[in-house]
């Protein structure tokens, strides 16, 4: 089943249970993917999908941040939802021992010797992480090693 299969379903389910909380973020995101549908004029895959969930979820962590920052912690309960709720749609996380495993497979294999070839391995290790990892973790892990 399809990711938007799947938050279409969800959208069914949260309306017949009377779920209003989930049923609005899973609004949000279905209006996400519809907008950059439109916006590009192409139907989104599962991967491009993901890459909207991904830019959902760390617009709510960026807004956590300021929320807290302002002392509203109100808001910031409202956002740790919504990112739970995005949250049940990526891929399970992986460990932080298998991507510094590939963090270095990719080094080796671009031979990368300084912060200058850095972007030789995000281009490498992207695409394996992509959705079940956060990038500026997986970028800092490589600035550590390349420097």
């Amino acid at each position: 089943m399809t990711l938007k299969a799947r938050l279409t379903d969800d959208m069914k389910a949260a309306m017949k249970g009377g779920d209003k909380e989930r049923l609005g973020v899973i609004r949000l995101v279905n209006a996400a993917i519809k907008q950059r549908e439109v916006d590009e004029r192409i139907e989104l895959d599962d991967a491009q999908v993901l890459s909207v969930l991904e830019k959902m979820l760390k617009q709510r962590k960026d807004s956590i941040t300021q929320y807290e920052g302002a002392g509203r912690e109100d808001l910031a309960a409202v956002e740790r939802f919504e990112m739970g709720v995005i949250e049940t749609y990526l891929p399970a996380q992986l460990p932080d021992a298998e991507v510094e495993a590939i963090v270095a497979k990719a080094i080796a294999d671009s031979g990368a010797s300084s912060a200058k070839d850095m972007g030789k391995v995000v281009g490498l290790v992207k695409p394996q992480v992509a959705g079940r990892a956060d990038m500026g973790k997986v970028s800092a892990l490589i600035k550590a090693k390349l420097g």
